[in-house]
C-alpha cells in the first residue's frame, strides 16, 4: 500500500514514465514481506532497455525490473535507495521521507 504522496505526483510520475524518461518517485510504503523498511522508492522508464542500462549503473539486475506492461520500474528499498536517490540529487526524497541508513 502506497501512502504519503498526492495525485498530482502520481500523475507526474506516470507521464514522465509514459514519455520515456527516468522517473524516480518515493512513498511512504508498508508489505509485510519486508517489515524493516517503511517506503519505496519506484524507478520506472517505458523503455525498458534504458531503464535496464540505468540501473546497470546502480548494480541493479535486469531480472530485478517489474516488468509492468505500461509503467515498467525497479523497487528501490534501504541502503540501496538511499545511495541511488543520493546519486540521482533527489536528498529531498530521503528528508521528506526520513530515510537513514542502517
Amino acid at each position: 500500500m502506497a501512502f504519503g504522496l498526492s495525485k498530482r505526483e502520481l500523475a507526474e510520475w506516470k507521464a514522465a514514465v509514459s514519455n520515456g524518461e527516468i522517473a524516480l518517485l518515493t512513498h511512504f510504503w508498508y508489505d509485510p514481506r519486508f517489515p524493516q523498511y517503511h517506503s519505496v522508492t519506484k524507478a520506472g522508464c517505458r523503455n525498458k532497455e534504458k531503464l535496464a542500462r540505468w540501473g546497470e549503473q546502480y548494480g541493479l539486475k535486469r531480472d530485478w525490473m517489474h516488468d509492468r506492461e505500461e509503467f515498467p520500474h525497479f523497487d528501490l528499498l534501504g541502503d540501496d535507495q538511499i545511495r541511488i536517490l543520493e546519486a540521482e540529487g533527489l536528498r529531498a526524497h530521503i528528508h521528506r521521507f526520513r530515510l537513514t541508513k542502517k
